[in-house]
Parts: structure tokens; C-alpha cells; sequence
């Protein structure tokens, strides 16, 4: 039987409705096992279980009345230390602004409250969310409840370990280069990148065409629900679309996988793919060709090096500035990382004009487009290094397979090229278990705006690749 702090969000509804289970209940399920093991793990910023405790008793008073039913009424929600509460600290994870405080609620924080989610915790990132592992001088180091010696990834880190951990059914995420599918990767979790304007953000930086908020959660089924109420356009955001976000997933199990065409994509071009991650991504294509799939494997001709030197012109035009601007009185007090990310933008920037990022991009476009042509999806790893040390810095690159030397760890990722292919959904779903003893994961890319074919995809590969009863052998730590 399900733990009742690993209950899925899904289920969790259907038990508040029937009346068998009060989201008083699951709320102090949650708390509970967050006293027991967060301590070990850090996922969190801050819990706000005091004030989520009124609002789980209203909640379940509304399911008493059978009345103003929500979507998201009574589940709680672990939000992302950036995504602002009204009146509560927005740090971003800086040092220097532990102070300030958030003027309004982020726009997906305000869409899941007025769909009846609580937020009851906040989760941790590195700084300025520009780095794929979480920790900071302000939060310390947060680790991977499947093996804390390494990381969770980043920078939506510590929403990955909270819903790995069982210290929240949804968390929100956010995605610039990999952000919300390398934490699902490394921790088993499902973590969708949407396409962009899908999800509003918060300007001026919501105008960054790399960028976009959402979900994550453990289940495909639960990320659907999250995407569903976070999606649709918000005047504070003029890149939002219109539109609500429909997602009608199979129940038809492993049936839902016959007659897809599916590309399968190993390396991306030359990414070094450990054994393990790519025995894993193989297994999943396998499992959806015996289930009546059509999977193909492809080449692509992309270079780790030409996608790392696309991505960072970008930011040495936009996210680089930003941060620059953001840290200019407290440059001393930032972390090794913060201050390599702003200098390798920097120097990205002043090699490269912003036309010559512009023309890189369309061509990178216009390859994966040739790509997928014929195809529904095309899945490929989402992180071509197994781990990732949890207090690692990386700032003479990393080691990967075959003992070859990147020069930027980033190019052990395979999630940034659709950032740059950003009106591409991508839905990261867990593929096995690495060596190592954490989860690998898979990125499932659909063609633009074609969000509902993602998580087709992904229902389909959760029913073949069963994972979301496997949990970590986490003890309770003090």
C-alpha cells in the first residue's frame, strides 16, 4: 500500500471526493515526513505548514459541502524559491537579498491558489536558478534522496527532491536550459519543459524566448493536471498564450504506444552518453517498440561545443546583463559558479554579436525539424553524465564517458538545445537506474505547440517503463 505522503496527486483528489481521505490529512502526512527526513536531504527553503493548515481545513469543508470543487482543492504544492509569494522573501538565493520581498505572487503561484493548491513549502535552487546543481552560501547544499553524495540537479533541485522524498505531490519548476528536466532526470520524477508562451512568467525576463515556468510532480498524470492550471495567457505576461492547455491522457495503458512513430536520438550529435544512461534510453525504446511503437533510431549533426557557445550568446545578450545588474552592489559575496556563468556570458557576448546567435538558433531549428520529420517524438537522454556531485562546483568542466574532458560541464546535458527549439514541448520522464544508484531520464520532444502528443508519449512510456512505485531506500536522517 501507498504511503500516504507518496500518494499521488491524482489519487489524493479521487480520495477527497469520495470522502475517504481530508486534505487535513495528507497535509499532515506531508509535514510529518518532511520533519522526519528533510533534514538530510534540504530541499526546502522554508515550510509554511501553519498557514497551509487553515486552508487544508477549508478545503476539506468544501468537499463536505460537495461545493466550489477546484481543480487543485486541498493538494499541497512545494513551490520554487523564485516563483514569489506575496510578502514573503524573493532571494533568489542571493546572500545579499535574503531580505526582499516578493510585491505580488508569481503568475503560476496565483493560478494555483485560486485552483485550491497550497503552497506549504518552498524549495531550494542555486543562485540566480543558473547552475544544474542546487546549492548556495545562503541554503547550503541540497542532495539526491536516492544517494546524497550527489546532486538532484538544478536548478529546480530542490522540487525534485521534495517530490522524490515524498514531501510533496506537485512542485513547480522552471526551465532556461535544462532546469526542470535534468532535477526529473536525476531524481525519477516527470518534469515538463512547455513550449514558450505556454506558461506565463514574469517579466521583463518572461520576454526570454529560452525561459519558461511549470510543473513537476512523479507522476505524467500529475504533471498534465499542474500544466492544465498553470497554462493560458496572464496580462502580466504579453508572450502568454491563449488559450487553456487541454490534456486528455490514454487509460488504454501500454496500448496508447501502438502506432507511434518515434525517433530515437542517442547522442544529439556528439554528446559522450555514459553505458548506463544509454542502456537505459534504449531499454525505453525498446519497451514502446514491443508495445506496437514504430522506433527509429537518428543522427543528428549537432557538437556539444557549437550548442554551448549558441546557448551562451543568448544569455551574454540577456540573462548574463540581468544578473549583472541584479548583483553590481554584492559581487563578493556570489558563488564560484554565479561568477563563472556571468563571465563565460560575458565573453560569449563579446565573441559573438546577437545576429550571430539569432542564425545558430534557426539553424539548430531548422536540423531538429528535418529530424523529426515523419515522427510524432523524438526521445533522447536528458543528461549524458549519470551524477552530478551534490556540492560540486565544475569550474574546470567534467569528466565523461571514456574519460573525455568537457570543457563546460553543461555540455554534459543534452537539454539545451530546446531551449533554443523552444516552442518544442518536452516532457522528461525516468528511463532506469544508473550505476550509481540514482535514476537516468528521458526527454520526450514534440514538434511546436504540440503539447498533448508529449504526454501521449509519456503515459505511454510510464506504462511500459513502470516506475512510480520505486522509491528511495531514504532513512531518516537528522
Amino acid at each position: 500500500m501507498t504511503e500516504l505522503h507518496y500518494l499521488d496527486a491524482t489519487t489524493a483528489l479521487r480520495l477527497f471526493r469520495s470522502r475517504e481521505l481530508s486534505p487535513v490529512e495528507l497535509l499532515a502526512a506531508v509535514a510529518a515526513r518532511t520533519e522526519a527526513v528533510n533534514g538530510g536531504i534540504n530541499a526546502f527553503t522554508e515550510t509554511l505548514f501553519d498557514e497551509a493548515l487553515p486552508a487544508a481545513r477549508q478545503a476539506a469543508a468544501s468537499y463536505a459541502r460537495g461545493r466550489d470543487l477546484t481543480p487543485l482543492l486541498g493538494l499541497p504544492v512545494a513551490a520554487k524559491e523564485k516563483h514569489g509569494l506575496k510578502g514573503r522573501t524573493l532571494s533568489q538565493g542571493l546572500v545579499a537579498r535574503k531580505w526582499e520581498r516578493a510585491k505580488e505572487d508569481h503568475p503560476v503561484i496565483e493560478r494555483i491558489r485560486r485552483a485550491g493548491g497550497i503552497i506549504h513549502a518552498r524549495t531550494t535552487t542555486p543562485e540566480y536558478s543558473c547552475a544544474t546543481v542546487t546549492h548556495s552560501p545562503l541554503w547550503g547544499v541540497t542532495r539526491n534522496p536516492w544517494n546524497p553524495q550527489f546532486s538532484p540537479g538544478g536548478s529546480s533541485g530542490g522540487s525534485g527532491a521534495a517530490l522524490a522524498a515524498g514531501l510533496a505531490p506537485l512542485a513547480t519548476a522552471s526551465d532556461i536550459a535544462g532546469s526542470t528536466r535534468l532535477p526529473a532526470s536525476f531524481t525519477g520524477t516527470v518534469g515538463y519543459k512547455a513550449p514558450y508562451g505556454r506558461i506565463p512568467g514574469l517579466a521583463p525576463l518572461s520576454a526570454d524566448h529560452y525561459r519558461g515556468d511549470g510543473p513537476m510532480a512523479r507522476t505524467v498524470a500529475d504533471t498534465a493536471l499542474l500544466a492544465g492550471v498553470m497554462a493560458g495567457r496572464h496580462p502580466g505576461d504579453h508572450t502568454s498564450l491563449d488559450g487553456p492547455l487541454a490534456l486528455s491522457l490514454p487509460d488504454t495503458g501500454a496500448a496508447a504506444a501502438a502506432g507511434l512513430r518515434i525517433a530515437l536520438c542517442i547522442r544529439l550529435g556528439n554528446y559522450p552518453v555514459a553505458a548506463d544512461v544509454e542502456a537505459n534510453t534504449r531499454a525505453v525504446g525498446a519497451a514502446l517498440r514491443s508495445a506496437g511503437a514504430v522506433v527509429e533510431e537518428i543522427e543528428l549533426a549537432w557538437t556539444t561545443e557549437d550548442i554551448s557557445r549558441t546557448i551562451f550568446t543568448h544569455f551574454g545578450y540577456l540573462l548574463g546583463p540581468a544578473m549583472e545588474d541584479e548583483t553590481a552592489d554584492s559581487p563578493e559575496s556570489l558563488a564560484a559558479y554565479t561568477r563563472r556563468f556571468m563571465a563565460d556570458a560575458r565573453k560569449a557576448a563579446d565573441e559573438n554579436r546577437f545576429i550571430d546567435g539569432i542564425r545558430a538558433e534557426t539553424r539548430i531549428q531548422a536540423e531538429l525539424a528535418a529530424a523529426m520529420a515523419g515522427f510524432d517524438a523524438l526521445i533522447c537522454p536528458a543528461s549524458a553524465v549519470a551524477a552530478l556531485d551534490a556540492d560540486g562546483t565544475y569550474l574546470d568542466g567534467i569528466e565523461a564517458a571514456g574519460g573525455e574532458r568537457l570543457d563546460h560541464y553543461w555540455q554534459g546535458h543534452m537539454t539545451a538545445p530546446f531551449n533554443i527549439a523552444n516552442r518544442c514541448p518536452v516532457l522528461a520522464v525516468p528511463s532506469g537506474m544508473a550505476d550509481c544508484g540514482i535514476p537516468t531520464g528521458v526527454q520526450i520532444v514534440g514538434h511546436p505547440f504540440d503539447d498533448a502528443t508529449v504526454f501521449t508519449v509519456g503515459a505511454a512510456v510510464e506504462a511500459v517503463r513502470p516506475w512510480a512505485a520505486r522509491r528511495p531506500d531514504l532513512l531518516v536522517m537528522s
